[in-house]
């Protein structure tokens, strides 16, 4: 029943520099094969709800994705605040680190981590 999860449609996309980003990160810190990319929200932040983007086992309540050959694993919850978000990665003089561009987000805080819906 798991492989049915992985023809679904996933609610984010990641952007080539953060696809780049992640594999090198899989690579460089040996994630093992039962571990994948957590996607998701929790309570908190200067807005109301922070991004949660981590390297996780899959847990009771998560839907598994292959996004681009990325195992991501996301809460079925979150899919409401998460939908149809583009996850970036910066590597620049005024930026580095993974971004998120949120359509569902009424206001976000400076820090680009934090959002409201």
């Amino acid at each position: 029943m798991a492989s049915d999860n992985l023809t679904v449609a996933a609610p984010v996309t990641f952007t080539e520099g953060a696809l780049n980003e992640l594999t090198k990160l899989i690579d460089q810190q040996e994630i093992g094969e039962d571990f994948g990319l957590r996607v998701g929200v929790e309570g908190g932040g200067c807005s109301g709800m922070s991004y949660i983007l981590g390297f996780d086992q899959k847990k009771d309540g998560d839907t598994e994705y292959d996004i681009q050959g990325i195992r991501v694993f996301m809460n079925k919850a979150h899919g409401l605040y998460l939908a149809g978000m583009e996850i970036d990665f910066k590597n620049g003089l005024d930026a580095r680190g993974f971004t998120f561009n949120n359509p569902n987000a009424s206001s976000t805080c400076g820090c680009g981590s934090s959002f409201s819906a």
